[in-house]
């Protein structure tokens, strides 16, 4: 049996073409064009094409992520979103870099995403040493958070005043009145941290801690906290 192609030379080497130009599209020209470094998301250098590239030294804001392999989706690009996958190696604790940062015109934001990330002076003085995800999605729409959940945990180096942090703090991600809003809590309920993260890398953290007995109280003052009605506050904003 013989099959006729009926498509036209021309047409068809013209799609070849642009198929071929599509595969071997650099990976680093496809983020410019996507606007992620707007978004957060830059790399001192990507090689290879748009469907399998290394990114080294990449970083979500001041989050450092290390070297990646980064995938474009095709499905999301039918409806017009450009997700670039993530995968990071093994740490040394702790689980590999998995998700993705999506970008359309008028949304960004993070899917699915489980990661190991050392904090480093990030929330300084807040003393968060280092944040694990557990499948970990937000977005944000018009800078508003319209979705987020996932579970988030941290740990905390040393101790304030006297009192010992060590044990980690967890929680799960949530939006509150446009803000993505990470509550945390330690184990004994005496501690928590509620990070506010707005749609253009703002943030605003805040670590309270119980009321304690007199010397701990004047302790955590002389430690920069401040006296509230749920106990004491410690207060720091940046930018990602």
């Amino acid at each position: 049996m013989r099959i006729r192609l009926a498509t036209r030379p021309a047409v068809l080497f013209g799609a070849m073409l642009v198929a071929a130009l599509i595969a071997t599209f650099p990976m680093r020209l496809a983020l410019g064009l996507a606007g992620l470094g707007e978004a957060g998301l830059t790399a001192r250098s990507a090689t290879g094409p748009v469907w399998f590239a290394t990114l080294r030294e990449v970083h979500f804001g001041d989050v450092d992520l290390g070297d990646v392999h980064a995938y474009l989706s095709p499905v999301q690009l039918l409806v017009g979103r450009a997700r670039i996958d993530l995968v990071g190696p093994q740490p040394v604790a702790g689980p590999p870099l998995r998700g993705a940062v999506g970008v359309t015109r008028h949304s960004f934001g993070i899917d699915d995403v489980t990661a190991s990330l050392a904090a480093g002076g990030l929330f300084a003085p807040l003393p968060v040493t280092k944040i694990d995800l557990d499948d970990v999605s937000a977005r944000f729409e018009g800078g508003n958070c319209v979705a987020a959940d996932g579970r988030v945990t941290a740990d905390l180096g040393g101790g304030i005043a006297g009192i010992a942090l060590a044990q980690g703090m967890t929680g799960s991600a949530k939006c509150e009145a446009g803000s993505l809003l990470v509550p945390l809590v330690s184990a004994s309920g005496n501690e928590r941290v509620r990070l506010l993260i707005r749609g253009d890398g703002r943030y605003r953290g805040e670590l309270i801690v119980a009321g304690s007995d007199p010397d701990t109280n004047a302790r955590l003052v002389a430690s920069g906290f401040q006296s509230a009605s749920d106990g004491y506050r410690l207060s720091v904003e940046g930018r990602f």
